[in-house]
């Protein structure tokens, strides 16, 4: 963690440098060819038009006779100097008339025709480069032809070198870098300040991660920006929050299974020493063997419980779901608990109201749903009380309801009875072989089938649980074999 908090802002700094060094050398790269480019088409286009004013003011009066050689040559001189340029006159054949040549830059040749035999003086002319090899460095031409009485009669070149203007490109490159370095400065402390506004609810965070790694799921992280920063602390948040019911409910399980284990291991543990070393007299002794079983098979029920409820939890439950008649199922389970009610005195009365009981499920599944119901109806229904089960239908739905007469649920229980090894006191007191799994399992078969299960309740009244299941005719949402999560 110490790692990314001192890397984090290093890298930031890193790509930056590298992006304002990578656009600085684009910049200077686009500016030098476009200063280049533009320079080179201003001299251009100065040497043209100083050529045109030469030839006309200078070359013509001299072809005229206004100027002599001499005259010419001076005049020649003075602009070759002005305009730091050479300039070569050659006439109507080629041959050097007068020339004035700048610093550094060859003289004139004696005949333009030495550097090309097929010159053409007739035409307009621009050359860069080194002129025919004739100049060591890189020089701008502009060759002007000369017409007397529209008759060529010779021609004028300018030659100005490139690195006349270098300095004044080198001089506009370097005036780029004073801004630039202002520019970077004041980048990185803006930079800077950004990156603390978000590295440090990122340290934050990493800070309260830490304390959750710990088991410390309370730690706040005080973060209340809107943007991604914001959103991920809330979400690590809300994922603490969870946890730390998670962890409730980790200490609630471990303090209900323990509870549920105990009490018949204890009496189990008690009873047979006391048959062992005969505190029990043989005539009694097959009555606490009785108890011995009951509590055996508590245990038994409760194990198969919580394996069944962590197959749920790993794996998902398994579906097998065809056509079945709903009806033959209920009946069933009726028979299954005649002789329990018959013994508690509750009479079990089922009401079918449904034209079309054939279903669409897990036959098994849906046939533990029922027992569960049932089973928990008469656990909590006293004796000379009703248990209702009634089957309704509406449109692609079949709604199964087992309903009694007995104690019903607190309000402050009704969402809890979902939760695994939930009980309310009555339970504790009225019946000890609840292992509070018998709901939560319920729920978990119903939620995989994609259906609802619903339960209302008063207390002194009864409770009425419903669940609902697709009909045949609408079978859509399953196929054998299905997983449901």
């Amino acid at each position: 963690m110490k790692f990314l908090r001192h890397s984090l802002f290093d890298k930031i700094i890193l790509a930056f440098l590298v992006i304002t060094i990578a656009v600085f050398a684009v910049l200077t790269l686009y500016a030098t060819h476009t200063t280049k480019q533009t320079l080179a088409e201003e001299r251009v286009e100065v040497l043209t038009n100083e050529g045109f004013l030469i030839s006309e003011q200078s070359i013509v009066a001299y072809i005229n006779g206004l100027y002599s050689l001499s005259q010419l040559q001076s005049n020649l001189d003075y602009y070759s100097e002005s305009l730091d340029t050479s300039i070569w006159y050659f006439n109507s054949k080629g041959v050097r008339v007068a020339s004035a040549t700048a610093n550094d830059h060859p003289s004139c040749p004696n005949n333009i025709h030495f550097i090309d035999y097929d010159y053409d003086m007739t035409e307009l002319q621009t050359f860069k480069g080194d002129f025919y090899n004739y100049f060591e460095d890189g020089v701008i031409s502009v060759s002007i032809p000369i017409t007397t009485n529209g008759k060529p009669n010779g021609v004028v070149l300018l030659h100005s070198t490139v690195g006349q203007f270098k300095e004044l490109q080198q001089h506009l490159i370097k005036s780029m870098y004073v801004p630039f370095l202002v520019m970077i400065i004041i980048s990185f402390a803006l930079l800077g300040i950004i990156s603390r506004k978000v590295i440090q609810p990122i340290r934050k965070i990493g800070h309260v991660a830490e304390e959750y790694s710990a088991g410390n799921f309370e730690a706040k992280m005080e973060i209340h920006s809107k943007d991604e920063i914001g959103q991920l602390a809330s979400t690590l948040e809300y994922m603490a929050s969870e946890l730390l019911k998670l962890d409730d409910y980790r200490r609630a399980f471990i303090s209900n299974i323990s509870h549920d284990f105990r009490s018949p291991l204890t009496s189990i543990k008690g009873y047979a020493e006391a048959i062992k070393d005969g505190t029990i007299p043989p005539e009694k002794q097959d009555r606490y063997l009785g108890i011995i079983v009951d509590e055996t098979k508590r245990l038994s029920k409760l194990t198969n419980g919580l394996l069944e409820l962590n197959d749920f939890d790993s794996y998902g439950i398994w579906l097998m779901p065809r056509e079945f008649d709903v009806v033959e199922l209920i009946k069933g389970a009726i028979d299954t608990y005649e002789g329990k009610c018959i013994d508690k005195g509750i009479p079990l009365f089922f009401n079918n109201h449904a034209e079309d009981s054939m279903v669409y499920a897990d036959r098994l599944k849906i046939q533990q749903v029922i027992y569960n119901l049932i089973d928990n109806a008469i656990k909590f229904t006293p004796t000379g009380q009703r248990i209702f089960i009634t089957l309704t239908e509406k449109r692609d739905k079949v709604f199964i309801s087992v309903k009694d007469e007995g104690m019903g649920i607190p309000k402050d229980s009704l969402k809890k009875i979902w939760v695994r090894f939930y009980k309310t006191d009555a339970s504790r007191g009225r019946d000890k072989n609840g292992s509070g799994l018998g709901l939560s399992i319920t729920r978990e078969i119903i939620k995989a089938h994609n259906e609802n299960i619903n339960v209302v309740s008063t207390e002194g009244v009864g409770s009425e649980f419903t669940f609902s299941l697709q009909k045949a005719a609408f079978k859509s949402m399953f196929k054998s074999g299905t997983i449901a999560d």
